[in-house]
């Protein structure tokens, strides 16, 4: 009996025709995720500088980058535009994502809007607030405010601020969206309780809402600390790793290693370092979550 006739029947289809239809989406991660891993992870034991041809020279390219001395900068960076990147994203989205989960057009309206920074390019973005930065030419200059002159991207603290401003004033509304539709799964019930207790909006909030939005909270984090592993075209264009080294974040390194100086075997070792240490802050983010991340939102607030 085929799948349809199985439908229309209102019998499920035999277990043995399942696995079949997984396979065209294994097939597609197999051949854009696992393979290319697979071909970097090797490329890490060669010396090759993109053109010529491939040698193998076993532990050599690993033995370069982990003894260089700018790695535990690179990881610091890293880790760091990470952390203060969660940390400024993840209250931002809860409230944002709270505040369009209401029934009112205009919060609609508004969140088509604020939505408009993730539709833009990371390049773009970052040509955009170099160039209202710019301390001779830029948004300071022009309004003639003093306080918007300082050289943004000449010292270590503010580039360091600006990068971390940026990369949330384009990934917030995405987050925000992942709560909004968090929130908007909620039982009403649950709210209509604790008015009738008397409970305010702000004590509906932390103890209804936040609890509510446990595993909401680790998908989105789980996301956005992964994905700040791969930050690179918008650093690039903002401060190339600069100034000196304050923004040299590992992606940075990986791209200035193989196609800047040519040394594709160490850019591999890198690539191989962030795939293990994404995999790794994934694994710690899903056990954060407890034992079954997968439960329905109404278990949060147990």
């Amino acid at each position: 009996m085929s799948t349809l006739t199985a439908e229309r029947s209102g019998r499920r289809p035999p277990r043995s025709i399942l696995p079949w239809l997984a396979t065209p989406a294994l097939l597609l991660f197999a051949g854009f995720a696992v393979v290319p891993l697979v071909g970097v992870f090797a490329l890490s034991f060669t010396t090759w500088d993109g053109i010529g041809s491939i040698r193998a020279t076993g532990l050599t390219s690993w033995r370069a980058v982990l003894t260089d001395p700018g790695l535990p900068h690179a990881l610091w960076v890293t880790f760091l535009v990470m952390a203060v990147s969660w940390a400024v994203q993840t209250p931002l989205s809860i409230l944002l994502g709270t505040f369009l989960a209401g029934r009112q057009r205009y919060r609609a309206v508004l969140g088509v809007v604020y939505f408009v920074p993730l539709m833009l390019s990371s390049a773009a973005i970052a040509i955009a607030y170099k160039a209202l930065l710019d301390p001779n030419f830029g948004m300071g200059a022009g309004l003639n405010v003093e306080a918007l002159s300082q050289d943004w991207l000449g010292r270590p603290g503010l580039a360091f601020g600006v990068v971390v401003f940026v990369v949330s004033w384009q990934f917030v509304p995405f987050h925000s969206l992942i709560y909004q539709g968090g929130v908007q799964q909620i039982p009403k019930s649950l709210y209509e309780a604790a008015e009738l207790d008397g409970a305010g909006r702000v004590r509906q909030f932390f103890s209804i809402t936040l609890p509510q939005l446990k595993y909401t909270i680790i998908t989105s984090s789980t996301l956005m600390v992964v994905g700040s592993l791969t930050f690179f075209d918008l650093i690039f264009v903002l401060t190339e790793g600069g100034p000196g080294d304050a923004t040299r974040v590992l992606a940075l390194d990986m791209y200035k290693r193989g196609f800047q100086a040519s040394l594709m075997g160490p850019a591999s070792a890198i690539a191989v370092i962030l795939v293990l240490v994404g995999l790794a802050l994934a694994l710690l983010l899903r056990r954060l979550g407890g034992r079954d991340a997968g439960a329905s939102q109404l278990e949060g607030a147990s």
